[in-house]
């Protein structure tokens, strides 16, 4: 199953099972900024401890790894579990949201937008970002998530609420971060 297949069957389920969810990460930073290959699938999911078994049971074996337990205890921890495509190799990464104020407050601004002809909540431009910005700080300076952000950047200048990235880049601890990439970008 191809990646915007498996995004398709995932969204499928989780609406079905009515789990709110949202799209992050390199598939984001690709919508929103410049496409680039991505070996994942990443949501965030408000996901109840009673969608688990639901969940688990959509996706079975031979065709799908996604354990019960996995989905419960990341529920419980406010972690991540995966989904494995054991055909096709591919993997959802699904975020637990947290009640951290900067994840209830990118969840909050989620939007919908067309991926591969399906229409799904996506972080906004500003969201991506600055999970781009933590990111590239928690993995010692990941110069592909900068540019990833730098994309985003660029792409949507005009359009980005700089107040917004002002603040949470304080909060994040990013600010160097967003500086940065306010000297590189190249925008109009």
């Amino acid at each position: 199953m191809s990646q915007p297949e498996l995004l398709k069957a995932v969204a499928a389920v989780l609406e079905r099972e009515g789990v709110p969810f949202m799209l992050t990460g390199s598939f984001a930073s690709s919508l929103q900024g410049a496409p680039r290959a991505s070996h994942d699938i990443d949501l965030v999911v408000q996901i109840p401890p009673s969608a688990a078994g639901k969940l688990a049971a959509a996706f079975p074996p031979p065709d799908f790894y996604l354990d019960e337990i996995s989905i419960r205890g990341a529920i419980a921890s406010g972690g991540m579990f995966n989904l494995l495509d054991a055909a096709g190799g591919d993997k959802v990464d699904f975020w637990v949201l947290t009640d951290e104020p900067f994840d209830q407050s990118r969840f909050g601004r989620r939007r919908v937008e067309e991926v591969g002809g399906l229409r799904v909540p996506v972080s906004s431009p500003e969201d991506t970002i600055l999970m781009k910005f933590k990111w590239s700080d928690l993995s010692g300076g990941s110069e592909k998530q900068f540019g990833d952000a730098l994309r985003v950047f660029e792409v949507q200048s005009a359009g980005l609420d700089q107040a917004y990235l002002d603040r949470w880049a304080v909060h994040l601890g990013v600010v160097a971060l967003l500086e940065r990439i306010r000297r590189e970008a190249r925008t109009p």
